[in-house]
């Protein structure tokens, strides 16, 4: 099927529980001019009073810098202008450049229409002479525009700053936060509210916005004609697009049998959802897919496809793909069939923990498909939601934050009950329905309820940035869903051989228990237990009647935790849940085995996850195809060697990610490109991609 020449673009979102879309959008790495609200963002208040009026005999280097410093100059004097006349000559081009108050000249008259009601509208103009006329001329092959008129005498009256700012050349709404509006829009935001919503992201008073209530109602208004009109070429284009993104994975099936994929049909017989995953993703999942982070935060705006992707962490902390997904909605069958199908190409293996966003149909669809496995919504899906969902808190939302995090951090379910009920009386919002939601959800995201269920350090604001680091790399990119699909494969294959050295870690304490550990477990893992072991020794216990401990801090920083020691089969609790929670054993379980002389810690408080040889294991099944291939190794060393080089600063990160993709994409369109008919066979056993 020949390829369409449309671009794809990829947004961050969230999906609003109380909507059928998403409320909410992360914007990060964004520019300086993306943030501001005009151009005047690039000058500050001292430029603002030293700045120089135009003359005669100005020089800028373009007609474009004489327009903007023009409009500088005018906001700042309280009027706003406009470009009138040019003049071409075939040797120079444009030549002559016209810029004039916004109240220059007189509007023509106009007829009115009969039998007709016709609003008359007052023209603003009223023959105003203040001008700026330019004229470029070329000096040693270079081009520069003179300024050879200029006038400042304005016959009408000038605006103060808080109304020359709502003239309509300074009322633009910047891409940024255009997006925010079609979102909260989608959401069912009413138009008076979405300007509320972003006053208070924006944290400026109300009417500060550069742009007025009717400006956003004109602009939501003209979109959605344009998507109206756009949806017929939307549905030819996804269809096309996924059609060949389901020919890349027969073919890529054909070379490699580790592969996997499916899909499903809709009623005229077309491809409508498509998953796929790797042979190596496949072999890590069976090492590390007892916890799961389902991510949906990632939506196609060409195509108006959801992108899932099934993530986990390895041994060493660090992020692994699992599988992806490509689904045409949101609803929770939709979600339901991708997890059934995930959980057959991952050979019937059911995660012990999934943690995803907040999503009432996903919750709906784990529930289904995985009733066994602990759900748990991660927090920083949650946060940046409560200011747009307790908007009407107004001066109050700084403290119910502050209160609702708090509320997060409690640990028994007793004590959660009874704050929650308090908060809720305090602001009033037992009827609300952002409450009422998240109340019902409380066993998925409050940690009385998450603590004690293994998540594998996966809940961590340290792992959601790892990834993002991933998706960014696969979703950042304006390309075909055929590309998008190679795209995936490259990034996963960097990700799942950029190995980690087994560094050396210096033992901190004299205890024997810390050296047994480091022979066990991987370097992420003995430097978490190395923490703990550390902050044990600030820790004092004393034992109760019943042979338990009650273990507290010497400065009483943190609270009592009670240790359950039971010596007949060596087993430990602790009321802290922390080994349950990570398969790390905690600072007061550790000070009771130190108090018991214990020079190494039983066998099963090393979970197997933790230990060294079982990334031995997964990466003895990658390399299988490997030995002897000295193409692959040479492959991998360049690959090593750029992730090594790349991560010594930010900048070189920055650099590689921006441009690593669009140079292995123009080496895979010239290799498609080559002839298939030179007559020699090549063996694909040995591809980096097996």
């Amino acid at each position: 099927m020949a390829s369409l020449p449309v671009k794809n673009i990829w947004i961050r979102r969230q999906q609003c529980p109380c909507g059928d879309w998403k409320c909410y959008v992360k914007y990060e790495g964004e520019s300086e001019e993306m943030q501001g609200t005009s151009q005047l963002g690039k000058f500050d208040a001292g430029e603002s009073e030293a700045m120089v009026s135009p003359y005669v005999g100005m020089v800028f280097k373009s007609d474009d810098d004489a327009f903007e410093y023009y409009g500088n100059f005018a906001r700042r004097n309280g009027f706003s202008i406009r470009k009138e006349r040019s003049r071409l000559s075939p040797q120079l081009g444009v030549y002559k450049r016209d810029f004039v108050c916004y109240r220059s000249g007189f509007a023509p008259p106009r007829k009115k229409p009969t039998g007709e009601h016709h609003r008359d509208r007052k023209s603003v103009r009223c023959g105003c002479d203040a001008k700026m006329y330019l004229s470029k001329e070329v000096i040693e092959g270079v081009s520069q525009w003179f300024v050879v008129q200029f006038s400042n005498v304005h016959n009408h009256e000038l605006l103060e700053d808080d109304q020359v700012r709502l003239l309509p050349a300074y009322r633009k709404i910047q891409e940024s936060d255009q997006e925010r509006i079609l979102l909260l829009s989608k959401a069912g935001f009413p138009i008076h509210r979405i300007v509320k919503v972003l006053e208070l992201e924006k944290g400026i008073q109300g009417g500060q916005l550069p742009f007025l209530e009717r400006d956003v109602r004109n602009f939501v208004q003209n979109r959605k004609k344009i998507v109206q009109e756009n949806d017929a070429l939307l549905s030819e284009k996804r269809e096309n697009g996924i059609m060949e993104l389901l020919e890349a994975c027969k073919a890529t099936k054909e070379v490699d049998e580790d592969f996997v994929y499916d899909f499903t049909l809709d009623v005229n017989d077309k491809v409508e959802n498509i998953l796929w995953s790797y042979g190596d993703s496949v072999h890590s999942y069976a090492a590390y897919g007892d916890v799961v982070y389902f991510d949906t935060s990632y939506r196609s705006v060409t195509y108006g496809l959801l992108f899932g992707a099934w993530l986990g962490m390895d041994n060493n902390g660090k992020t692994t793909f699992f599988g992806c997904v490509l689904l045409q909605d949101e609803t929770s069958s939709s979600f339901a069939w991708a997890l059934q199908a995930f959980i057959h190409l991952m050979k019937g293996n059911c995660p012990q923990t999934i943690i995803t966003d907040l999503d009432l149909g996903l919750k709906d669809a784990i529930r289904s498909e995985l009733p066994n496995a602990k759900h748990v919504i991660s927090i920083w899906s949650i946060l940046p939601k409560l200011s747009s969902w307790f908007l009407p808190l107004g001066l109050q939302f700084r403290e119910f934050r502050s209160q609702f995090d708090e509320l997060y951090r409690v640990e028994s379910s007793e004590d959660f009950e009874v704050q929650w009920n308090r908060m809720i009386s305090m602001f009033g919002l037992s009827l609300d329905k952002h409450i009422q939601l998240l109340y019902s959800c409380r066993s998925s995201w409050a940690l009385s309820y998450t603590r004690g269920h293994f998540c594998a350090r996966m809940e961590t604001s340290a792992y959601m940035k790892s990834v993002d680091v991933l998706l960014k790399s696969i979703c950042s990119t304006e390309i075909c869903l055929r590309s998008f699909f190679d795209q995936v494969g490259i990034s996963v294959n960097c990700q799942n051989h950029s190995r980690q050295d087994m560094q050396y870690i210096p033992n901190k304490t004299c205890i024997p228990i810390e050296e047994h550990a480091r022979t066990v477990l991987t370097p992420f893992a003995f430097n978490a237990l190395q923490q703990e072991l550390v902050l044990a020794m600030q820790y004092a216990p004393a034992e109760m009647a019943d042979g338990s401990y009650l273990v507290h801090h010497f400065k009483k920083i943190d609270e009592d935790r009670l240790v359950i020691w039971i010596p007949e089969d060596e087993q430990i609790h602790c009321s802290c849940k922390e080994f349950e929670s990570s398969g790390i054993l905690c600072r007061h379980a550790l000070r009771v085995f130190i108090l018991k002389n214990y020079f190494q810690l039983p066998e099963k408080y090393y979970r197997i996850r933790w230990r060294q040889e079982s990334s031995q294991v997964l990466y003895e099944n990658q390399d299988i195809h490997a030995n002897g291939d000295e193409w692959l190794h040479e492959y991998q060393s360049l690959i090593d060697m750029l992730f090594t080089e790349s991560s010594i600063t930010k900048k070189r990160s920055d650099f590689v990610r921006s441009v690593l993709p669009k140079e292995l994409s123009r080496l895979l369109t010239e290799v498609r490109n080559m002839s298939e008919s030179d007559g020699a066979a090549v063996d694909l056993t040995h591809s980096p991609f097996h």
